[in-house]
């Protein structure tokens, strides 16, 4: 884990239109979940990531990036069903990008870059299948 990354500095790597989305982003997380925020190097991707955690499980992590935001969800096996049941309210890129992201032990990681509308516009349904609402 790293200190906390100041808005300055994500001024810094993220054009004007992608700050405004992170900040969007995480004020939309912020109101709807009761998490822990903790801040990490991005590895090979990003210069940092930020893990929206509670219990020892992650929601969402977020990536700033030059180009965007990246925007990354794993399902374990339970959620995968869950994602499945629930397919038909997502849009077809949501779930092109599902089908098409590999799954490891632990679950599916699926990757999304953002800004893309489809994808905002499913986060909500996204983040539900990971975890309920306060």
């Amino acid at each position: 884990m790293i200190p906390t990354v100041t808005n300055s500095e994500l001024q810094t790597i993220m054009p004007p239109a992608a700050f405004e989305l992170w900040q969007a982003l995480v004020a939309q997380i912020d109101a709807l979940y009761d998490m822990s925020k903790e801040w990490d190097n991005g590895g090979k991707d990003a210069k940092y990531l930020l893990r929206f955690r509670r219990g020892g499980k992650t929601l969402v992590t977020l990536f700033p990036k030059e180009d965007g935001v990246g925007l990354m969800v794993i399902y374990g096996k339970d959620e995968r069903a869950k994602f499945e049941a629930a397919k038909a309210d997502f849009s077809e890129k949501v779930i092109a990008e599902y089908e098409a992201a590999k799954t490891y032990h632990d679950g599916k990681w699926i990757m999304f870059q953002l800004p893309d509308d489809d994808v905002e516009r499913d986060l909500p349904a996204l983040l539900k299948v990971k975890r309920r609402k306060r």
